[in-house]
């Protein structure tokens, strides 16, 4: 079973405390408008997939392609649109809205996101080198990273080695992170640990590949907002008569 995962907006973090008292640092991840927007078949594409949109755009903040798309789905444009593959059991119809509920306390999920930029930095808060030493003759070097040449052969620096350059603003995954809870009244997941990007960022979240997992919802869990609605519908009715 492989279950659909979720496009989040990261909150920022903040603590909560468990039965015991003890305090526990979580990040919280909003859901927002998480929606089915289509599916992929086997025997159309070739695989199995749910794509999901967050966040619904204004048309002139949409590219062509994207909207031409969105228009044949018969859906509205979304800000950020990703595809997870999924097994035959676990796919969503187009059109149902996502809940914060789909995760369950106490489960692992991984979560990937694009890590905040640093900018162009040197090797030692780059890479986390050591540096060279104090004194005994190194004159203005401490920071540097030292020789990077070689000798006759292959007399060239190697593809791959450790120096200054960009750091950050790349995609990041972090595995095996404990859900301390769900806040479903505001649609929230709070993530135990530091989820990588800046406060606003995109997040997707999922089961985590490396865990076994036992009584999730599958395939989700559907919105109860409807629920509410027909009860009401039905006892307004009742009443009338």
């Amino acid at each position: 079973m492989k279950r659909s995962g979720l496009i989040t907006t990261k909150i920022g973090m903040t603590r909560l405390y468990d039965d015991g008292g003890v305090a526990h640092p979580v990040t919280v991840l909003a859901v927002g408008d998480c929606t089915v927007i289509g599916n992929r078949t086997q025997e159309k594409n070739g695989y199995v997939a749910n794509i999901l949109g967050l966040r619904e755009a204004k048309a002139k903040h949409v590219a062509k392609p994207q909207m031409v798309a969105a228009e044949k789905a018969g859906v509205k444009p979304y800000r950020k649109v990703v595809e997870f593959r999924v097994s035959d059991d676990c796919v969503i119809p187009a059109g149902t809205q996502l809940m914060a509920s789909h995760f369950v306390a106490g489960q692992f999920v991984d979560v990937q996101a694009t890590s905040k930029g640093k900018g162009f930095q040197g090797a030692m808060k780059r890479h986390n080198f050591g540096g060279k030493e104090a004194t005994h003759g190194v004159l203005k070097a401490h920071r540097s990273i030292g020789g990077t040449g070689m000798r006759e052969w292959p007399g060239r620096v190697l593809k791959g080695k450790k120096m200054a350059g960009q750091m950050g603003n790349e995609t990041v995954t972090v595995q095996n992170l404990k859900v301390f809870g769900t806040d479903e009244a505001d649609n929230l997941i709070f993530v135990e640990g530091a989820v990588p990007g800046a406060n606003g960022t995109f997040v997707l979240v999922t089961d985590a590949i490396k865990k076994e997992h036992k009584d999730l919802p599958v395939p989700t869990v559907a919105k109860k907002a409807d629920t509410v609605e027909t009860e009401t519908a039905t006892e307004t009715e009742a009443v009338a008569e």
